[in-house]
């Protein structure tokens, strides 16, 4: 068990120390960034479905998962106690009307223990829930560097969380969740003399939001044997509406540009801080939008699932008056996801071939972010596939999912976005709880 958990932190320390920027994308200069959690590598491998659940892998998307049957293996006394951590890797090339260019980043995903109580479960964890990491910049109509925009950051989420089998094959559940984080960015603003030289100094804007608040996340699990082989499988989660307060610091600064290298000299003298309190803006509030989703699939127990998921969220209602953008017309619409997607196996007790006991999984996604800039809104399509492979000797497993993609248009001058991820994460089980057979 000691070991276990020693494995679990050296993995989440690695993945995080390979790479602090979260996402890569220009599309994250909006709103409080891109949305990073999307569910489990197992959950992603299937192209997002979070209606399945088992006794083996945590289902991060539906709290109603803590709970379940007890194990055969474990004499119906209990389940095993489950950790899991992922990362992944993303690959962007990037397309526009007048360049292209390329980038990629590198993250921690999520970390999370589940511990079995009887009929109770508890679940409890830490993921990035939205990141921010975007290098852009526009020209004026010579031709020239107008402005330089440049932001990282995001927000982040512990939550605790607790399921209850009502009875056998129905769960519900409930995360509480505590979402905190900064963002961070600037612009610089680029000026010329007549000639069209760049001046010596240019002014620079510097902002910082530090966020935080509650939400919470409901959800229900039904499992029902429909036939002797068949299972039916499906799921219903619920996020109601959530504020968060939003800190904010403004300073304006003049700065020189070595025009070699990019890299930017402030004047400390010239700081300015910004009178937001007089602007109302020291401190507001930001509205996370409701989220539902609801889904179905059949399958054949330890053999092979298929199913459907709709995800539909109340993005038009997303506010904060700091994060107004007036460059570009951008407007924020309802959103919504849908996924197929399933897994295979070809013998889970296989003694003589390790490769029969793997889990194979594909899906399929189509997304509408909400996101609409200059009357486009920028859609999201996803083909990914995956392999959970057998480690150790307590059904545990890592899981390796690959997912290409593509984000956005490339009309009204705006950036398509070719994706390539690659994802891993460890599900590890152990038994903490044994009744005793001999006094």
């Amino acid at each position: 068990m000691i070991k276990k958990l020693v494995l679990v932190f050296i993995a989440a320390f690695a993945i995080h120390s390979y790479g602090q920027e979260g996402t890569a994308s220009p599309y994250s200069f909006y709103g409080i960034g891109s949305l990073k959690f999307k569910g489990t590598v197992e959950n992603r491998s299937m192209g997002g479905l979070s209606i399945y659940n088992d006794s083996i892998h945590i289902n991060l998307r539906n709290p109603a998962s803590y709970a379940g049957k007890n194990m055969a293996a474990f004499n119906n006394e209990t389940r095993p106690v489950k950790f899991t951590v992922g990362g992944s890797y993303s690959s962007i090339s990037l397309k526009s009307d007048s360049g292209s260019d390329n980038t990629s980043s590198s993250t921690f995903d999520y970390l999370a223990l589940s511990i079995p109580m009887g009929k109770f479960g508890f679940g409890f964890g830490l993921l990035p829930y939205t990141s921010v990491g975007y290098k852009l910049e526009s020209l004026n109509t010579e031709g020239r560097t107008e402005n330089k925009f440049r932001g990282e950051g995001g927000l982040n989420r512990v939550f605790f969380g607790l399921g209850y089998q009502i009875m056998d094959g129905l769960s519900i559940g409930v995360d509480a969740q505590y979402n905190f984080g900064n963002i961070q960015n600037s612009t610089v603003e680029f000026l010329y003399d007549a000639d069209g030289t760049q001046l010596e100094f240019q002014s620079r804007e510097n902002n910082r939001s530090d966020l935080s608040g509650l939400s919470f996340n409901l959800g229900l699990s039904y499992k029902k044997m429909i036939t002797e082989n068949l299972e039916l499988s499906s799921g219903i989660t619920y996020t109601p509406e959530s504020n968060l307060v939003s800190k904010n610091l403004r300073s304006f600064s003049a700065i020189r540009t070595n025009t070699d290298t990019g890299q930017e000299f402030v004047d400390f003298n010239s700081i300015v801080e910004a009178d937001l309190e007089a602007l109302g803006l020291l401190e507001t509030d930001l509205i996370l939008p409701s989220r539902f989703s609801v889904g179905a699939g059949i399958g054949k127990p330890r053999k092979w699932f298929v199913g459907a998921e709709y995800t539909f969220q109340k993005i038009s209602d997303f506010s904060n008056e700091l994060y107004t953008s007036t460059s570009t017309p951008t407007i924020y619409e309802d959103a919504s996801t849908v996924s197929l997607g399933g897994f295979f196996i070809p013998q889970y007790n296989s003694y003589n071939s390790y490769f029969k006991r793997i889990v194979y999984r594909a899906g399929v996604r189509y997304e509408e972010t909400g996101l609409n800039i200059d009357n486009e809104s920028i859609n999201e399509f996803g083909i990914s596939f995956g392999v959970g492979l057998p480690v150790g000797n307590f059904l545990s497993n890592a899981n390796l999912g690959f997912e290409v993609g593509k984000r956005g248009t490339t009309n009204n001058a705006l950036i398509e976005e070719d994706f390539v991820n690659f994802r891993i994460s460890l599900s590890l089980n152990d038994r903490w709880f044994q009744k005793r057979k001999y006094d």
